[in-house]
């Protein structure tokens, strides 16, 4: 087998390796960071409410009251998908030492451009699959 033909292999079984590992770790993550940026929107929602312009005023409140419920519920979520009481759960630390032991492996065998690439791969495949999403509309 050539050269190139090995290098093309572990180029896609380490881009493999790198899109699970990672897709699996961040189902668990994007859960704070979305808690994050859906906090600040509820408190400019809050701030900004404003009952005078509104026909049904308790049914407004009950929508932000609603959003505030997804919110706490995606938080609890990710705190136990994260944690056992203050301490990190075996199963989330294992993710997180193979990402970062995946990542080790890529820059072995291709370099640190071949990471900067999968990494480019991996992030234009997920911002793909959000823009053609249908499961919204």
């Amino acid at each position: 087998m050539k050269r190139r033909d090995i290098k093309n292999l572990k180029f896609r079984y380490l881009l493999w390796l790198y899109k699970t590992t990672k897709e699996e770790f961040d189902r668990i993550e994007r859960k704070f960071t979305q808690v994050g940026i859906d906090k600040k929107i509820m408190r400019y929602m809050g701030e900004h409410f404003d009952s005078r312009n509104l026909k049904r005023k308790n049914e407004a409140r009950k929508l932000l009251k609603g959003l505030k419920e997804y919110i706490n519920k995606k938080e609890k979520e990710g705190l136990e998908l994260k944690f056992e009481g203050r301490k990190l759960k075996p199963e989330y630390y294992h993710l997180s030492l193979k990402l970062e032991a995946i990542g080790k492996s890529i820059v072995e065998e291709l370099g640190h451009r071949g990471l900067k690439e999968i990494k480019a791969l991996y992030e234009h495949e997920m911002m793909r699959r959000i823009i053609e999403s249908q499961e919204h509309k």
